[in-house]
């Protein structure tokens, strides 16, 4: 007693300054709208401050719309001579989305399992959330670039593309699932003395299934849009038309590749939101 009563007098600082806490935290528990009203504040400025850093010519935007709408009329109406190349095309595309999102979804289901907390050690939870972090820092069209220069021209440099870019989000995707995995299942296991791969196949993948199977799904769909971009590098598909008409100023024929991809696209998302609201009942 007698060494805390001269630790306090030694520093009465502390003392005030454990008072100012109390009352600046008596204070924002008696008036919340400040805080609410802070928050409002700093989002504006932040905002206004990204705004600011685009330096937005709202003249420049204005005087535009003739040209918009002259670039638009140019796309109209779409030439159906091509649309037999559009739906090969399209096939192709497809093809480079299924085989990448598979390529991709397993390789990142050990990837996620080994960068969740509930089942690997912090040093490699850290090795494998930084090999997520770098696959994902790569842009999907420099992915293109490196496998065109790899393998050529075409599908297969798509379809290595999409597999590595796929890596980088499933395996988040598939982390998220395993981390929310019911802890007592995992500890029950480990008690009745399971090997790791035990507890993945029993205690993990009953669990995660359902969730990763509709991750892996939205991926696919995703992949072929991306696929699309992906023609722009001459790796395969659709998007490696679409661009070739665009460049020679056919834009036409661009309109028909556009078009059909949009059905495409909506086709598949309607039938996959369905396969998801399936998995997510289970």
């Amino acid at each position: 007693m007698k060494n805390t009563a001269e630790f306090w007098r030694r520093y009465p600082w502390i003392n005030r300054l454990l008072i100012l806490v109390k009352n600046i935290a008596e204070f924002w528990r008696r008036y919340p709208w400040i805080n609410r009203l802070l928050i409002l504040g700093s989002v504006i400025l932040v905002y206004g401050w990204a705004l600011r850093g685009l330096k937005v010519d709202l003249e420049l935007l204005k005087n535009s719309w003739p040209y918009v709408i002259d670039f638009i009329s140019r796309l109209w109406p779409p030439d159906l001579k091509v649309l037999h190349i559009a739906v090969e095309k399209l096939i192709e595309t497809i093809q480079m989305s299924v085989w990448g999102t598979t390529i991709g979804a397993i390789v990142s289901l050990p990837i996620a399992m080994l960068s969740s907390r509930n089942l690997s050690p912090v040093w490699l939870q850290w090795l494998a959330n930084l090999l997520q972090n770098a696959v994902r820092s790569v842009p999907s069209i420099v992915l293109g670039l490196l496998f065109v220069a790899a393998t050529g021209l075409g599908a297969p440099a798509g379809t290595l593309a999409l597999g590595i870019y796929t890596i980088g989000y499933l395996g988040k995707f598939y982390q998220q699932a395993i981390e929310a995995v019911d802890p007592r299942s995992i500890e029950s296991l480990q008690v009745s003395g399971a090997s790791p791969f035990q507890i993945a196949q029993y205690g993990i993948l009953p669990q995660v299934l359902p969730l990763g199977l509709g991750y892996t799904l939205w991926m696919f769909e995703y992949n072929i849009r991306a696929a699309s971009v992906l023609g722009v590098v001459g790796a395969g598909g659709i998007g490696f038309e679409l661009v070739n008409y665009i460049r020679g100023f056919e834009y036409t024929k661009a309109t028909t590749m556009m078009l059909v991809l949009l059905v495409v696209v909506t086709a598949i998302d309607a039938l996959s939101s369905k396969l998801r609201q399936k998995l997510e009942a289970m």
